[in-house]
């Protein structure tokens, strides 16, 4: 049996209890309107698992009951939970009762209608576990999505969620932020955070303030707070639009047009958070505000910016959080903040060091640790990269006296990868967060997160899926760098051929890798008859992706031979190899709009037409029967 988080102590006791139909689930009265609330969510699915409805009461509990007690004198969201062949207990302070509620569903998951007798006792180790999904480059999510991402969260007692905004919200002020997109809605962002809230979950706001700006200082109404003149004149790139389009912080307008957009979405959050991420300035200095940086310096120009977003926060009620990776350079300078602010201190590779955390302990701040789910880029998440990433991170988080871990996932060039294969490196933070000492092997984990999140009886299915990105030779981030090169972008166009000559050697074994892929998809195809139920849903998104890995390692012979004369044993009929990508786009396309909103689909329908054209170009045409 699996309960993922491990609990902090778990004791298995003789005999069993059986959950019959007559049993009453039974409201102490200490538990408060909360606890009454999540308790008719917890009967519902509790019936999902038992497949028969539970009545519930308030009142003494008697014998053969499904006990619930409240102990505010507890520590904060810890329970005990009591089962025992005369009825089940569980006690705990508020938001530890919810999270108790998740071990029982966990439980009755496994083991239906007869449970083990077990003792445990229960708490996190790190008080904030959160998950961050980037709405704003490629996705937006669909409500419905949002919702079940919230109680896949909830399942897995995490209680922080952000979603990361530049432009993707229907701001009343900024059409022109959203008008070729298919933006979130404050009704959709309220009843979200309703949502989140009954389940034990902060909905935290997140929006972009400094770097990262692209469509509102693209705008024809902002462009001149941009802080390189003409940057709104230039072709969409990619790149540019992440390394660009920082805004100007040494003109008061800059500041105020960003207090504008706080003050309206701000209000539609319960939270009293919020996120002004401020990261990736790159452009600081080398623009606009190039004579007052080379007066004062980089560092007071940054900090000056981010303390008046800070205070006016702060003077609102809210406290500010932020993205660290600017302080790194300067992490004493965090004194001149506000002492509310809370430093988000990322990171995401496989064997990320530990010093950026250190340093800024040291330096007196507030901060969380943010590993990630490794899934930007990628046409299957890298699962064994976010699996070390998160468990060093949350092994920092501990040393280091961090108050989090939020799980980032970025949509980095569209966000073309499917969100739910993002599940499993969320899982690992929210696993590995609350218990950082019991983390289980990598294929342990997998195993665990088969059974309990896929209903896969085999419990081979994620170890099977994490062989697929190791054989990914022509990777989706090498795809957008060569098209932005034949497209004649000139500012990256060095980086975008390092990056080509880099990823060369990829290339080499190209064939074997495709061997490989075809095996992996054969064993997925045999493994959808171990999944149950609705689950089953999720192996389409993954035959699709695999079959992109191969189109895709196809398509980079034809470009490795013209970008630099590489010969391959076999080489694809590239008229052919055009019509299997746009069949396959056909399918991406529909598994794209079951969970998300159209958004930036176009940009990517974009880039396969243009592959689809490069192909055709490349080859000779097909004789008509």
């Amino acid at each position: 049996m699996y309960i993922i988080p491990a609990p902090q102590k778990l004791e298995r006791t003789a005999g069993s209890f059986l959950v019959r139909f007559t049993t009453w689930i039974t409201l102490d009265v200490s538990c408060s309107e909360q606890v009454k609330r999540q308790a008719g969510l917890f009967q519902k699915s509790l019936e999902k698992n038992l497949g028969y409805e539970l009545l519930l009461t308030r009142g003494k509990g008697r014998k053969g009951d499904i006990l619930v007690k409240q102990d505010d004198s507890m520590e904060k969201e810890s329970y005990t939970l009591i089962i025992s062949e005369d009825g089940v207990v569980l006690t705990g302070e508020e938001s530890g009762i919810w999270h108790g509620m998740q071990t029982i569903l966990q439980i009755a998951a496994q083991k239906g209608g007869r449970w083990p007798s077990v003792n445990i006792s229960d708490k996190p180790d790190l008080p904030n576990r959160g998950y961050y999904f980037d709405c704003a480059r490629g996705r937006v999510p669909k409500l419905s999505w949002l919702k079940q991402l919230a109680d896949r969260m909830a399942y897995y007692k995490m209680n922080q969620l952000q979603l990361y905004i530049e432009h993707s919200f229907l701001f009343r002020d900024f059409s022109e932020l959203w008008r070729d997109d298919t933006p979130l809605t404050a009704a959709e962002i309220m009843e979200l955070d309703s949502y989140c809230k009954d389940r034990g979950i902060e909905l935290v706001p997140s929006l972009s303030s400094f770097g990262h700006l692209h469509k509102l200082l693209s705008s024809k109404q902002y462009c001149h707070l941009c802080e390189l003149e003409d940057s709104e004149k230039q072709p969409f790139s990619y790149r540019a639009r992440m390394h660009h389009h920082t805004i100007n912080a040494t003109d008061p307008e800059s500041a105020a047009l960003i207090k504008r957009m706080i003050t309206e979405y701000m209000e539609l959050f319960t939270s009293r958070k919020f996120n002004i991420c401020a990261d990736e300035t790159f452009d600081l200095g080398t623009g606009k505000s190039k004579k007052e940086v080379e007066e004062k310096g980089k560092s007071h120009v940054y900090i000056g910016y981010v303390r008046e977003l800070a205070q006016f926060l702060v003077d609102n009620g809210r406290t500010p959080m932020f993205w660290g990776d600017i302080m790194w350079g300067f992490p004493e300078m965090i004194r001149e903040l506000p002492k509310e602010i809370v430093c988000l201190n990322w990171g995401y590779l496989w064997d990320q060091r530990e010093e950026e955390t250190k340093w800024m302990k040291e330096a007196g701040a507030t901060q969380y640790c943010c590993p990630g789910v490794c899934g930007w880029n990628q046409f299957v998440n890298l699962n064994w990269n976010a699996y070390e990433n998160n468990k060093r991170l949350a092994s920092y988080a501990m040393k280091y006296g961090a108050i989090g871990l939020l799980n980032t996932d970025w949509g980095d060039f569209a966000h073309m990868n499917h969100p739910d294969f993002s599940r499993t490196g969320m899982i690992y933070g929210a696993s590995f967060s609350w218990n950082t000492k019991d983390i289980p092997s990598f294929e342990e984990m997998n195993q665990r997160i088969g059974r309990m999140e896929f209903k896969d009886a085999s419990e081979n299915f994620l170890n099977t899926v994490a062989k697929l990105p190791d054989n990914s030779a022509f990777e989706w981030e090498g795809a957008v760098r060569y098209m932005e090169l034949c497209k004649g972008l000139k500012e990256f166009e060095e980086n975008h051929r390092e990056y080509m000559e880099a990823h060369k050697a990829a290339m080499e074994d190209v064939i074997a890798k495709s061997e490989k892929i075809k095996a992996v998809e054969d064993q997925l195809y045999a493994l959808s008859a171990s999944f149950a139920g609705e689950t089953k849903e999720l192996i389409k998104p993954y035959l699709v992706a695999a079959q992109a890995m191969l189109i895709f390692n196809e398509i980079g012979k034809v470009v490795y031979h013209e970008y630099c004369g590489m010969t391959f044993k076999h080489m694809p009929d590239t008229w052919e190899l055009a019509e299997r990508l746009e069949v396959w786009f056909y399918h991406y396309k529909e598994c794209f709009r079951k969970i998300s909103k159209e958004s930036e689909l176009y940009r990517m329908q974009e880039m396969i037409c243009f592959y689809g054209d490069y192909l055709r170009d490349h080859g000779e045409k097909k004789q008509t029967k």
